[in-house]
């Protein structure tokens, strides 16, 4: 994370040490805030662009010049992308020919064809969660819908209990486990250890998915008991394909980037000698550039080549992945801007000196912090990167498990009762077919439900660690 001295804004515009100086400072990160929060929700702007006044505006409310202003808006948005864009990228590359070529599929079909009954909820679960991997929340969803009709209709299940555990897995892993935007963002900002981060959000992931997923659904079946909705199940995308990839290959190459990863973290632990020649290995395939390049590239063999695909179409469904995640990676930018913008103007210093009276762990406040943001904007991406930004100075002396935990608790923070002002809610509201209060009752509740379960299990850890 590139970081510019905290003296850039702070210099010309007040001093964070006096309490007058914090004073006007948390006024300036209020307003600041509120700017970004009414440009989204009352005016409807892109987050991208409010994002950036939003910036502009806290600097002016701290009284910091405009250039200076700009100056670490622009640093902070270059640093930002510069350190995810790749990896978004790449993700959506993996992402696209998973879709494209029957992968994803073939995972849904195999697993599904072994599972009825009771287990059939269980087994929602263990899709939802592989294919969310690589995934953007969005495009899971839009993937895994015409399954989750299908098996309702065919199985004669109520839509909630296959729905909201399909939910739960691809919320989960949008959250908490990178390479997922938020995530990447939070990891870059708080310095923290992706390997460790990856490994113990799988920790906290697995019990938080079963509760809000196969457990929680029992109980809105019975308070939203609707049946899947007629004319809502589009086609599916490997029905023009000659043949597809197998299960096993499939698999294989969408968890490839998180065993390279994790066998990093694992080895950096276990060997922790930076001359060894086995970490210097895992230190280079377990990055993430690597790691999810490695994944891409046996992907087009493994996905592509299996499915049929020309040279031709490979580098189509290439170039149409990148198109979409413009839009994700200028407000994965400017989040940074802004975070930067928090920094640069001294609301790092004001937040340690506040949080030492306060007397609520580091880990809490991250969690606190971004469920604030997230109800105010609706955006778990533009939450996670805002309380990163903030609370990025209580990493700094953290160890490097603290430090993934905190990552891990504004995650879990940004993903609390998404409602109206969040595109997530309408996306589930009208493909379930589901009223405003339904959408809550179940949607709603089942991200609190996974928001506050993930909290608990990351300060039982935090204990332990």
């Amino acid at each position: 994370m590139t970081s510019l001295s905290v003296e850039t804004l702070a210099a010309d515009a007040v001093d964070p040490i006096t309490s007058a100086g914090n004073a006007q400072l948390g006024i300036a990160v209020v307003a600041g805030i509120a700017v970004i929060v009414l440009l989204i929700t009352k005016f409807k702007l892109h987050a991208f662009l409010a994002l950036t006044i939003g910036s502009l505006a806290l600097g002016s409310f701290a009284g910091a010049p405009l250039e200076k202003t700009i100056a670490s808006f622009t640093a902070g948005l270059g640093s930002t992308v510069a350190g995810v864009g790749v990896l978004i990228a790449l993700g959506a590359i993996l992402g696209k020919l998973l879709a494209d070529s029957g992968g994803a599929d073939q995972i849904v079909d195999t697993i599904l064809a072994r599972a009825s009954g009771r287990a059939m909820p269980w087994a929602m679960v263990l899709i939802a969660s592989i294919i969310g991997l690589p995934l953007f929340f969005e495009v899971g969803i839009v993937l895994l819908i015409p399954v989750v009709l299908l098996v309702a209709k065919r199985g004669n299940y109520s839509l909630m209990r296959i729905g909201i555990p399909a939910l739960a897995g691809l919320s989960v892993m949008h959250g908490l486990i990178p390479p997922h935007p938020g995530p990447l963002v939070a990891i870059d900002a708080l310095d923290a250890n992706l390997g460790v981060t990856l490994a113990l959000g799988v920790v906290v992931a697995i019990p938080t998915v079963i509760l809000a997923g196969p457990v929680f659904s029992r109980i809105a079946a019975r308070w939203v008991d609707i049946k899947a909705p007629e004319g809502m199940v589009p086609e599916r995308a490997s029905e023009d394909l000659e043949r597809r990839p197998s299960f096993g290959a499939t698999l294989a190459t969408v968890l490839l980037p998180v065993v390279l990863m994790l066998a990093k973290a694992l080895v950096d632990i276990v060997v922790d000698d930076p001359e060894n020649g086995v970490q210097k290995v895992t230190d280079v395939v377990g990055s993430p550039l690597i790691a999810l390049l490695a994944a891409v590239i046996v992907g087009m063999f493994t996905l592509g080549r299996a499915a049929g695909f020309t040279k031709d179409r490979l580098a189509g469904t290439v170039e149409k992945s990148l198109a979409p995640i413009a839009g994700v990676l200028l407000i994965v930018g400017a989040g940074g801007g802004f975070k930067q913008t928090l920094i640069d103007a001294g609301v790092g210093r004001m937040i340690l000196e506040f949080s030492e009276n306060w007397s609520i762990p580091a880990l809490l406040l991250g969690w606190l912090i971004a469920v604030g943001i997230r109800l105010a904007t609706g955006s778990a991406t533009v939450a996670t990167i805002s309380a990163a930004g903030l609370v990025a100075p209580l990493a700094a002396d953290m160890s490097t498990a603290h430090a993934a935990l905190l990552v891990l608790a504004v995650g879990a923070g940004s993903l609390f009762f998404s409602h109206v002002n969040d595109a997530g809610f309408w996306l589930v509201k009208e493909y379930f077919g589901m009223d405003v209060g339904q959408t809550v009752k179940t949607w709603s509740v089942m991200e609190s439900i996974i928001s506050v379960c993930s909290l608990v299990f990351i300060l039982l850890l935090s204990l332990v660690l």
